[in-house]
């Protein structure tokens, strides 16, 4: 019987490093029961892989939404499926699966393996963009522009390991959201924290949230893109025990205060879509939120969250440790790193210059430019 993309293979040993002589590109639902099999074991073999975005069921998902997904698979010597890279092509630029919104990204093969990104420079793609590359491969060394902290929280033991980990900070946020929530049942009504909700309705309150954040601030529009609503639906329909969407809400009395959306694979949580009630924002309604999450981690079997890269100041103050994700462009194209140098220069400026503020419509010509 064929493997669905969320199934895991069981009884193969796991896969050791390797490098891949041949690289084959396909449509995703173009890959074999051996090569999705083979996706799972890879994965398994490589902690640095644990991140729900490296499961398959994250690429069906943004596969099935409506933008395609190709994955490239290179064999070793053997003829052994040794990597995959699911991404998408548009025009001369490739970029990983679930781009702009995936928050971990690179080759899923086994730790000490290789992989040569200029194979992925195919049928005319000129160049493999990356914001969030998680370190797993040394061969994209070269291409690497920049390294910034994407924080998590260890949730082992609770509470009250949580407290015994955090910075005084974060245990201050900690105890200010207990003493809010307390405030919040007496001003409207019993607060109820739901882990795993599984509301379309409720999502789709999520979004239009979002969406309204999004505008207050001035960032761009995730979700003006419709596929990326639908990509949220499919991820929550997914119940499969090694994979899926996790909508988690916080309610006081009959308001919805707080929710997120994320995905989880095994024992991580990915912190993806969060937001509240701007009416209750002098609640802090979002360390509510991620207070009952850390409450209920150990029943819920998870042992970290991550936050996802950002300079968000609720994410300094609550996490426990950090990793380094990095961005950069593969290419063999001089030219084209040259101006992405230009444009990041650019962009730093602007944020740290007096002058920021009258150079924001030329930051926004480079952003936009997909060197």
């Amino acid at each position: 019987m064929s493997m669905s993309a969320s199934q895991a293979p069981s009884g193969r040993s796991a896969p050791g490093p390797a490098r891949p002589v041949t690289v084959r590109t396909v449509g995703f639902d173009e890959l074999t029961t051996e090569e999705l099999d083979a996706w799972h074991l890879l994965r398994a073999a490589n902690p640095l892989l644990d991140s729900p975005y490296f499961h398959p069921g994250f690429a069906a998902a943004v596969h099935a939404s409506g933008r395609a997904v190709r994955t490239a698979v290179g064999r070793d010597r053997s003829g052994e499926i040794c990597a995959l890279l699911p991404h998408h092509r548009e025009r001369s630029l490739i970029m990983p699966a679930g781009w702009p919104a995936a928050d971990f990204q690179g080759p899923v093969l086994a730790s000490g393996s290789s992989f040569p990104p200029l194979a992925l420079l195919t049928g005319g793609a000129r160049g493999f963009e990356f914001d969030h590359l998680v370190e797993s491969c040394a061969d994209f060394g070269p291409w690497v522009e920049s390294r910034r902290p994407s924080p998590f929280v260890d949730t082992t033991g609770g509470l009250e390991g949580y407290l015994g980990r955090a910075s005084r900070s974060g245990k201050d946020n900690m105890g200010q959201a207990r003493r809010r929530a307390a405030k919040a049942e007496r001003t409207y009504g019993a607060v109820r924290f739901v882990a795993d909700a599984a509301d379309p309705e409720i999502l789709d309150r999520v979004v239009e949230l979002k969406r309204a954040q999004y505008a207050a601030t001035g960032a761009k529009d995730y979700f003006a893109e419709p596929d990326r609503h639908d990509l949220l639906t499919r991820l929550l329909r997914t119940r499969d025990s090694s994979f899926g969407g996790v909508l988690s809400t916080l309610h006081a009395g009959p308001h919805l205060i707080a929710a997120h959306f994320g995905m989880r694979s095994g024992n991580v949580l990915h912190w993806w879509f969060p937001v509240y009630d701007p009416a209750f924002a002098g609640l802090a309604p979002g360390w509510m939120l991620l207070r009952e999450l850390v409450i209920a981690a150990p029943a819920l079997g998870i042992a970290r969250i991550d936050l996802g890269r950002g300079d968000d100041e609720y994410k300094r103050r609550a996490k426990t440790g950090e990793t380094l994700v990095c961005q950069g462009i593969v290419t063999r194209s001089s030219a084209r790193r040259a101006l992405r140098r230009a444009r990041d220069s650019l962009v730093t400026t602007a944020k740290s210059s007096a002058l920021g503020p009258g150079l924001q419509k030329l930051v926004r010509k480079f952003r936009a430019f997909k060197g």
